[in-house]
């Protein structure tokens, strides 16, 4: 049975703290500014007001997840748990009095024009929520549109800090942690693994790079010096990485991290000739390559002994057992918790409001998730509203509590372990839980 390892801010190594990235590109770390570590960025969130023209027109949730594109393997378990979602909210009388109708979408990735037209199809078929992206990059892409349209966009696996306080008129919500919650979950594992001279290699876009200046700051709090970690950002549309992994191998870290996507293939591939890969140096991954895909199709035993991070939280049996009901060839079951809530969430804030309009939704889409009367299913929350009162939705990856900003202030984090099959080693995960 996997061990629950509780990790607070202030015991992460003595001082790891809440700090916000920005982009960049083949750097290595620079030192924060006299004064003390980069400040966090501040914001008041915009909030979504009720519209005063409900309607009670069906409900319509698109989805925009990955079927194609660098994290397809998300694709399964997220679309899987949209479906278990909807049945088990339709099988309970659904959105006021009336089916809830899944419109199913691609998002593909940041290197292709998938997301927006998936976005214009399910909005002229009427959407008023849409269930995505998977990739914080390609959220960018569209989430002006979809706010822009009075739409709800409700992602299960963004985590990009710059969401935070995007201007998204209090109609953009995720269940998944922003990446400031998991850069202290993966400088706390290296450092506790013992590493003091670590190499950062992470891909350029807004989950890459703010992901890796997170990491570095909260490695700087734990101690390590900023001329013992180099960070390197790199074009994950590039057709080789020798020049990157020849900057690693000539720093000669002890531990290395790739914030990769599916490009991470080619890029552990490389680290194990010149044998700086797992097994050769304490290796480590984040949510975008902690997967059973990463090992496909390579060497048997190249992974052996890789660790990382991913928003994760331990799944009862009874959910993993309807999600395989639904999809049964699913191999990953990552953000399919995180997935399956928003769903819940977004049909419980119609609920509330008394109205499938967007605006009407996100209105109510906070206060779903704190404050109120626990409960833990659709129908429980719905007979709480029902009867008048304010429901406090727990969901399958457990308290929720959003913050203005419409994202969880507490993220729950699996650290995994690649065997010698190249396989997630089930048994070893654990759990940790890091704070704002």
């Amino acid at each position: 049975m996997a061990q629950r390892t509780v990790v607070r801010a202030a015991a992460l190594l003595g001082a790891l703290a809440m700090v916000a990235g920005c982009g960049g590109s083949n750097t290595k770390a620079q030192a924060p500014a006299a004064g003390g570590p980069t400040a966090a960025k501040k914001c008041e969130p915009a909030q979504a007001k009720p519209s005063g023209q409900p309607s009670t027109a069906p409900l319509k949730i698109g989805t925009l997840l990955p079927e194609t594109g660098s994290l397809s393997f998300l694709g399964p378990p997220e679309f899987a748990a949209v479906d278990v979602a909807i049945k088990e909210i339709n099988a309970a009388g659904g959105v006021l009095g009336q089916p809830v109708v899944n419109i199913r979408g691609d998002s593909g990735d940041d290197k292709t024009d998938t997301a927006n037209q998936t976005v214009d199809r399910e909005l002229n078929q009427g959407a008023q929520v849409i269930i995505g992206a998977a990739a914080s990059g390609v959220t960018k892409l569209v989430i002006d549109k979809i706010t822009n349209a009075g739409v709800v966009e409700f992602s299960p696996a963004n985590t990009s800090d710059e969401f935070t306080c995007w201007p998204d008129k209090g109609l953009y919500f995720r269940t998944a942690p922003p990446d400031k919650l998991q850069a202290q979950a993966l400088a706390a594992l290296m450092a506790g693994d013992g590493a003091q001279r670590i190499s950062i290699l992470a891909r350029n876009d807004p989950y890459g790079s703010g992901l890796a200046n997170n990491t570095v700051d909260n490695l700087m709090q734990a101690g390590i010096p900023q001329n013992q970690i180099q960070k390197i950002i790199y074009d994950p549309n590039a057709t080789s990485y020798n020049t990157e992994i020849d900057d690693v191998r000539q720093f000669n870290p002890d531990a290395i991290a790739v914030i990769g996507f599916d490009e991470s293939k080619k890029i552990l591939t490389r680290m194990s000739e010149v044998r700086i890969g797992p097994g050769q140096k304490l290796v480590y991954g984040t949510d975008g390559n902690m997967g059973n895909a990463l090992g496909q199709g390579l060497p048997p035993g190249l992974l052996n002994g890789m660790k990382g991070t991913a928003p994760m939280t331990k799944l009862s049996p009874n959910f993993e057992q309807r999600i395989r009901a639904d999809d049964p060839k699913l191999v990953d079951t990552n953000y399919a918790g995180e997935a399956y809530d928003a769903v819940m969430i977004v049909a419980l804030a119609a609920e509330r409001a008394k109205s499938t309009k967007g605006v009407d939704i996100a209105s109510e889409i906070n206060g779903i998730t704190k404050d109120g009367e626990k409960c833990t299913t659709f129908r429980q929350c719905r007979d709480i509203i029902d009867s008048g009162g304010n429901p406090d939705y727990d969901g399958v990856t457990g308290t929720l509590d959003f913050t203005p900003a419409g994202e969880r202030a507490v993220g729950s984090y699996g650290v995994l372990k690649f065997n010698p099959q190249n396989k997630i080693d089930e048994a070893a995960i654990q759990y940790r839980i890091v704070g704002r």
